[in-house]
């Protein structure tokens, strides 16, 4: 059998283990430089400050820009998805949390499969060697889920898979063995610019320009100290993160709900009230968000979201 004839029969192979793994979907990239085009473009988002203050988002720019530097000899890039959108009950007016939020921490959830998808990979193609990353490493994840054919990025930033949207996790293994590689997709957002008009406090201020300094997302969840008034009179009702660019997106309504059991949402969470989260406890805090994705905004940040969202909502009534 010709190398290239095994080579993708083994490709087809680590595909649909990723399938049975429970990911939505896969594909495959050749391990390379980014192009100048992306490289160039992340180069100046950063120059102008809209990392706000994801000051890591600047280290280790090499290795960010080259995955081959964080594998020796690094052939392949293995992307792939798993849908996180979750069943909601319809809106009662109370708080929310972004979507992601309402499960088990998808660090955790992801790296398993991905362990689980690199050790099928290592009995497949034995002596191979390779890393699994979940949004823990300098790399440009969107990118190379581009590269690997799974969908292209959306104005709003966000990877958008035709036919199921873009509630997905995204992650990675870096392996040192030629695959056969997908092809990128063709940008499909036409002439939409929903995504930037729901953005209520102009973050997406130009398709695929994002100024985390004005993003709800980043203002809830990764920022210390006060929310800017400007910014917190439009938070409510979101007390962490914010989807209003992905619901106003059209390739959402084929969004179906999560696959993954330990995505599900919580009912402990379902079950909260508005009187129920503005007197949060440490206690409350603790027990509602063990192994959960929320604690990286910390008892004081998500504490701070919701009195700035009572305190809007009061005004309104008022």
């Amino acid at each position: 059998m010709m190398n290239e004839e095994l080579t993708a029969i083994h490709t087809r192979q680590i595909k649909a283990e990723a399938l049975r793994l429970g990911f939505s979907a896969c594909g495959v990239s050749p391990a390379t430089a980014v192009d100048s085009l992306h490289g160039d473009a992340f180069r100046q988002w950063l120059e102008e400050g809209h990392q706000a203050g994801m000051d890591y988002m600047a280290r280790h720019m090499e290795k960010r820009l080259d995955p081959r530097l964080l594998v020796d000899g690094a052939q392949s890039i293995v992307s792939v998805a798993l849908n996180y959108y979750p069943a909601l009950p319809p809106d009662d007016g109370g708080y929310r949390l972004a979507w992601y939020a309402y499960g088990e921490d998808y660090h955790t959830v992801m790296k398993d499969k991905l362990h689980a998808l690199l050790h099928y990979v290592a009995t497949l193609l034995p002596g191979v060697s390779g890393r699994a990353f979940c949004d823990t490493a300098p790399l440009l994840e969107r990118y190379w889920a581009w590269r690997g054919g799974l969908g292209w990025t959306g104005r709003n930033t966000q990877l958008i898979i035709p036919g199921a949207g873009s509630a997905f996790f995204l992650g990675e293994l870096v392996i040192d063995r030629p695959l056969a590689y997908d092809t990128p997709q063709r940008d499909r957002c036409g002439n939409c610019t929903r995504c930037l008009r729901a953005c209520p406090t102009g973050a997406l201020h130009a398709p695929h320009r994002l100024d985390a300094r004005r993003c709800l997302s980043y203002l809830t969840i990764e920022h210390r100290g006060p929310i800017p008034p400007e910014a917190a009179a439009h938070l409510s009702p979101c007390i962490y993160g914010c989807d209003r660019c992905q619901e106003a997106c059209p390739w959402n309504r084929f969004a179906r709900p999560a696959g993954e059991p330990r995505l599900h949402p919580r009912p402990a969470l379902l079950a909260m009230r508005r009187p129920d989260w503005e007197k949060l406890s440490p206690e409350d805090y603790r027990t509602l968000f063990k192994g959960s994705a929320v604690k990286r905004a910390k008892y004081e940040g998500l504490t701070r979201n919701i009195r700035c969202c009572s305190t809007d909502t009061g005004k309104e009534s008022s």
